[in-house]
Parts: C-alpha cells; structure tokens; sequence
C-alpha cells in the first residue's frame, strides 16, 4: 500500500465534523443513486468527495484555505484534477453548517449535468 493510501485510511477516521455531515448524506448511493466515495487518492493529492462515474471532487475547506499558500497550493491541486477529467466543487465548512440544503443542492445540479 503506497503512501497515500495509508494518508486516506487515516483521513477516514479523522474526519472533520463537516465532512461526516456531508458523507451522511453521500454515502450508500442515497444521492441519485450515484456512488461516492471519501478521501479518495489521486495522484499526489486526496480529495475529500469523488463520484467517479461523474467525475465530480468535492472538497471541503475550513479558514485555512483561505491564507494566501493555502489558496495557491488549492489552485494547482484543482488544476491537477482538471486535467484529468474531473470537475471540482469546493464549500466552506461554514456552508456546510448553516446551508446543508443548498450545499446538497449544489452537487444534485452537479450530478444532473
């Protein structure tokens, strides 16, 4: 098992408040039927939120990806996705608090594209 498998098996269990919310609502195909999967490796990087049959990362991000390296560091990973194929949709974790409904909204747009 590489590096980054043992990264995202890691990450499953420290999940953040935020990110258990979403996956409650994610897992188990209830979400148009579609599969997602969580702390997902690709390439170099682990993406919080995949459905690979939709090509669609979602990533959740606390205040910290709001500092200047965070932002540009978000750039390049973003960018690194794109270019293989998937699209990127990213939430605050304060959306995921307060508008769980449009966040939810958000990504069934996403899924009906």
């Amino acid at each position: 098992m590489n590096k980054y498998n043992l990264l995202a098996r890691n990450l499953r269990k420290l999940q953040t408040p935020q990110e258990q919310k979403l996956w409650n609502l994610l897992r188990n195909r209830q979400l148009l039927g579609y599969k997602f999967k969580r702390q997902y490796p690709m390439g170099n990087y682990i993406v919080d939120f995949v459905c690979r049959e939709k090509r669609l990362v979602i990533e959740l991000d606390g205040g910290q990806h709001n500092i200047a390296v965070n932002i540009n560091y978000d750039f390049l990973r973003s960018e690194y996705i794109n270019q293989r194929g998937f699209k990127v949709i990213r939430f605050w974790n304060k959306e995921i608090d307060e508008n769980i409904e449009g966040v939810i909204a958000k990504i069934i747009e996403e899924l009906n594209n």
